[in-house]
């Protein structure tokens, strides 16, 4: 049996406040969940029901459905409440298919991984 601090109980009073509401929640690995909050408990534990996953891409976006979603407190970064009255995105942002942001996501990746290649070749001049 552990413990609840007063963080914990801080923690999951300021969670009720959210629940029944839209909202955009940020996973330690970068990850952003969007989704209806229906329950949690006090180790933050959620479950997000119409829950999907915003991936974007540059200017471009997708929602990935996940349906009913349960978070891991513990990968939790921020949770906030989405206003619904307000755009969630700016109006350059294009939607685009799963099978897209897929290939953009790739694009990226190999993108990056080349520049740290790069970096890692470009060492031995030590422009410092």
């Amino acid at each position: 049996m552990s413990w609840a601090g007063p963080e914990d109980i801080y923690l999951s009073t300021s969670l009720a406040s959210y629940l029944d509401k839209k909202l955009l929640v940020l996973l330690r690995d970068g990850r952003k969940l969007l989704g209806t909050l229906r329950s949690f408990d006090q180790f933050a534990n959620a479950v997000l029901e119409g829950a999907c996953e915003r991936v974007i891409v540059g200017d471009l976006y997708c929602d990935i459905l996940l349906g009913l979603y349960v978070i891991r407190g513990e990968n939790v970064v921020l949770i906030g409440e989405l206003d619904l009255e307000k755009e969630e995105l700016p109006s350059h942002m294009t939607r685009v298919s799963e099978a897209e942001i897929k290939r953009a996501q790739k694009v990226e990746r190999e993108a990056s991984e080349l520049k740290g290649t790069m970096h890692k070749r470009m060492d031995f001049l030590d422009m410092d």
